[in-house]
């Protein structure tokens, strides 16, 4: 046997024969509550008398019929065990309802073996008084039945109202026998909090003491772990699915979520960081004219694209010329990933006509914008925003994208860091048909 601090020796007992117990209900034989065990030795049973083996067929009988007792009857056992021990080992088990639930199956499944047990014994003059053994699981199954009898009859408890809570924080709360913890926890579990729309299915009708409870037991479970709700012994326990509401009622729980979110967003940081520095080794591009404005960015896309917009025109999402850019009037779209990644870009505003520049580019494609306000901006995955391109104000631009590093990302399926750049310029233009030049 093997208890730690703060559990019931009977949960922790089931614990530790819990995993051999469902690999062997997995097999065939114990389907359906052990029927086909039943079917198979009471046939053998049968087969074994009809022919003069009476001996052996008792054997196999018994066997049988032991094997299901074994299966089913250390639960009970344990169960009446915790439940000796105070309501509170009782609330390891989960709620009343299914606990006892549980506690009702079993003791139905008993009922076949102990059947074929008494169909096989061999026939016996007189009475013969049974011994202390039998007397004994006759009394402690007389008790059990009687116990959950009662506890099904007891009063199911207060489901308190979102409004009786105060969910809302409105201090028009009715309840007033909680903590301000407990009342979070409630709210969470209910689902009358936004942290947690819809709440925890099967929880919403069990009654506030029962929750609160069970919330308990796995802060407990949670501590021995470190908070870590993702512990086997949390994640196992019978009440698991309150894990996702636990922080307000266990302060350990709080905790470790608090740096497991710090350690996410130091890797977030860490990540983009790396991408931003290769961008960064990238030479910054030379003008062949000055630009009114050039920006350097690293730049994210979680559907293919950059998108550029004026206000109200964000739902307009433009058709590609040649997969790599594409605009409609106060909508801009530049691909730079494939589905999902970055790209190295730069972008430069001029008042007039640039020069071509082809050299060291993969593809070049020039297409026409109508600025219909003249505040057009790129804005990725990630809120990153280039500073305004039509600085002309409103009316007919051009925009050249010059790309390189697409081959690359469909040949390997991690391709380096900053593999795709981007040159984009914007200046005025009358000309509506797009231009292809590499």
């Amino acid at each position: 046997m093997w208890m730690s601090g703060g559990s019931c020796l009977g949960d922790q007992i089931n614990e530790l024969i819990r995993s051999p117990e469902r690999m062997a209900r997995i097999l065939p034989l114990f389907w359906y509550g052990g029927a086909p065990m039943i079917v198979v030795t009471f046939a053998c049973w049968h087969v074994s008398v009809r022919t003069g083996r009476d001996r052996l067929g008792r054997i196999i009988a018994r066997s049988g019929a032991v094997t299901l007792l074994l299966l089913r009857l250390p639960e009970l056992l344990l169960f009446t065990l915790d439940g000796a021990l105070g309501q509170e080992c009782m609330d390891a088990w989960g709620p009343p309802e299914i606990a006892t639930r549980n506690a009702g199956m079993d003791l139905y499944f008993l009922v076949p073996p102990i059947l074929v047990l008494l169909a096989v014994r061999p026939a016996r003059r007189g009475f013969v008084r049974r011994g202390r053994f039998a007397r004994t699981v006759v009394a402690v199954l007389t008790l059990m039945t009687t116990l959950l009898v009662v506890d099904q009859a007891a009063a199911s408890g207060r489901v308190s109202s979102d409004r009786e809570l105060d969910c809302g924080g409105f201090g028009n709360g009715t309840v007033h026998d909680v903590t301000k913890a407990e009342k979070d926890f409630l709210c969470r579990v209910r689902g009358y909090d936004s942290f947690m729309d819809d709440g925890i299915e099967s929880w919403a009708q069990v009654p506030d003491r029962v929750v609160l409870t069970q919330g308990r037991h796995l802060c407990r479970l949670a501590e021995q772990h470190g908070g870590d709700t993702g512990a086997p012994a949390v994640r196992e326990a019978p009440h698991a699915a309150l894990a996702g509401a636990l922080a307000p009622l266990c302060p350990a729980v709080a905790r470790a979520q608090e740096l497991a979110g710090q350690r996410q967003q130091a890797a977030h940081a860490a990540y983009f960081a790396e991408k931003e520095k290769a961008c960064a080794a990238h030479p910054a591009h030379r003008p062949k004219i000055k630009p009114v404005r050039q920006h350097r960015a690293t730049m994210w896309t979680e559907f293919w694209n950059i998108g550029g917009w004026e206000d109200g025109y964000e739902d307009s999402v433009p058709d590609l010329v040649k997969e790599l850019v594409g605009s409609e009037p106060g909508a801009l779209a530049v691909w730079a990933a494939d589905e999902i990644g970055h790209a190295c870009v730069t972008t430069e505003s001029y008042t007039r006509r640039p020069p071509l520049e082809t050299k060291g580019w993969k593809e070049v494609v020039e297409v026409a914008y109508e600025s219909p306000t003249g505040s057009l901006t790129l804005v990725d995955g990630e809120g990153e925003t280039s500073p305004k391109l039509t600085t002309s104000g409103p009316g007919s631009y051009r925009v050249r994208v010059h790309l390189r590093g697409r081959d690359l990302v469909h040949q390997v399926p991690y391709p380096p860091d900053g593999a795709v750049e981007l040159l984009i310029m914007v200046f005025p233009g009358e000309r509506k048909e797009p231009t292809v030049y590499r």
